[in-house]
């Protein structure tokens, strides 16, 4: 809850730490300024790339209170605008699993070294990102929860299956080791509302700990704002329980 009379201030910018193989990989960093201690989420970039958006959605988190990070999945691909780095990530066929599994794990691993943590960790990722979100919620053990927004590709067919992405992360559902909030937009096609219903209903079967929203009215990326696929209502009450669901599993 905001008020008028409260300090708000944060450090942020472009660092190196280490990721998968101890490769140096850039990512951006924002936190508040204090001693802390503070919970701490690693962001997940989307396909169109490391981009503007992702350095505000970082900011956003630091401005409720959090020590965030997104690492730069597509650096070894090259430099240039995120499109076009994108661009050539998606013609090699996207990154490799493992080694976006590695730069995560890397990058929870930083920001639970500062003194300023609390020794608690979340991830968040939206279409790609949010694939990969819950890929490491399962397949990593340092995440103590997980927000998976849209995440395109979690049921994977045969066919889609590929020597980067070997296995459908679905596969994987009774691996998941954190409480998992999804958000999805009931006019998205990627997932479509049958993938969402059998995503959710592994989970269940499972006896996994989650929360699924579903949005009516929104599609794909309803959280972004510079895009025409943006809708508001969708994105304000999907942050809120963002925030709500971080707060009760980070502090």
């Amino acid at each position: 809850m905001y008020t008028t009379d409260q300090f708000e201030g944060m450090l942020a910018g472009t660092i190196t730490i280490k990721g998968h193989n101890g490769d140096a990989i850039n990512t951006y960093l924002a936190r508040p300024e204090g001693p802390g201690p503070f919970p701490s989420v690693v962001v997940i970039h989307h396909l169109p790339g490391w981009d503007e958006l992702y350095r505000e959605f970082t900011r956003k988190l630091a401005h409720h209170g959090y020590m965030a990070i997104s690492p730069d999945l597509y650096c070894r691909e090259g430099k240039g605008t995120p499109e076009d780095v994108a661009a050539a990530v998606r013609a090699d066929g996207g990154v490799a699993d493992a080694q976006v599994m590695g730069d995560l794990q890397g990058a929870a691993d930083y920001l639970l070294s500062l003194p300023t943590s609390n020794a608690k960790v979340g991830v968040f990722g939206t279409c790609s990102g949010g694939r990969h979100a819950f890929l490491a919620g399962c397949l990593l053990n340092v995440f103590d929860a997980v927000v998976e927004c849209w995440g395109g590709n979690v049921i994977m067919n045969s066919d889609q299956l590929t020597e980067k992405q070997p296995v459908s992360p679905n596969e994987y559902t009774d691996k998941l080791n954190a409480p998992l909030l999804g958000l999805f937009g009931d006019l998205d096609q990627s997932p479509t509302v049958d993938q969402v219903n059998q995503h959710e209903q592994e989970l269940r079967s499972a006896g996994k700990n989650i929360e699924f929203h579903r949005y009516p009215e929104a599609g794909h990326g309803f959280f972004y704002y510079d895009r025409p696929i943006y809708h508001q209502s969708s994105a304000i009450d999907g942050w809120d329980k963002m925030f709500n669901f971080f707060g009760k599993h980070l502090n």
